[in-house]
């Protein structure tokens, strides 16, 4: 199935109520409100996008070792998954996919990291519920997601909305803040430049893993050239 496919699923289960977590209406109104205003601030088109330099990195995977963009880019091109952390079940079911889809990424000379801003023993309970072969980095304060352009704060009310679903976004990122990554999805070169972007503004809509497959292709096949 694909990814956007089981997303679609996920969200017409939750908003209908089907999980021990109802939402009420106002709370689903709540929720549209938030993610229609962040579509119409037009963040998502000011983010890096392919053709742009991508930002260089060096984050802690969950054992606390540095995992430097630079070092991963002398090895092959990078694909990078941002997403808002393992409290998230649409991110958990991105992640999933991603896994799927880790083998033919390898298979082209790619490496693959996910980026959020939680703390490595809710990264280590990423990796472990959806059984992940790639690492996934803390990104502290979202600040290597800001360098993207992908950080945004949150409104007060969707604010309270998740201090109702008891979704404690400062216990899970260690940051009294409140602010999340956009989920996107990056290929960036072994020249560091960007070959593929896709920010979602919404996070129930999400990319399908198999777009980066001739992304990836196309690079290995310019490199040998």
């Amino acid at each position: 199935m694909a990814l956007q496919d089981r997303l679609d699923a996920f969200k017409a289960d939750f908003e209908s109520g089907r999980f021990p977590l109802k939402p009420t209406m106002e709370a689903l109104d709540t929720m549209h409100r938030a993610t229609a205003e962040l579509i119409a601030s037009a963040q998502a088109q000011r983010a890096k996008k392919a053709g742009d330099t991508a930002p260089e990195f060096t984050l802690a995977d969950p054992d606390g070792k540095p995992v430097s963009s630079r070092e991963l880019l002398a090895r092959g091109p990078l694909v990078i998954s941002f997403y808002r952390g393992v409290w998230c079940p649409y991110c958990n079911l991105e992640l999933q996919a991603l896994q799927e889809a880790l083998p033919e990424i390898a298979a082209r000379g790619a490496s693959l990291v996910a980026i959020s801003p939680q703390t490595a023993p809710n990264s280590r309970k990423s990796q472990r519920d959806n059984k992940l072969g790639f690492p996934i980095l803390s990104d502290s304060k979202s600040e290597v997601a800001n360098a993207f352009g992908i950080r945004f704060a949150l409104p007060d009310d969707l604010i309270e909305l998740y201090k109702s679903f008891k979704t404690d976004l400062p216990a899970f990122n260690d940051d009294p803040s409140w602010v999340l990554p956009m989920p996107a999805r990056y290929v960036i070169g072994t020249d560091g430049i960007i070959a593929y972007s896709e920010v979602s503004p919404d996070y129930t809509q999400r990319p399908d893993p198999s777009e980066l497959l001739p992304v990836l292709d196309r690079l290995k096949a310019s490199k040998a050239a």
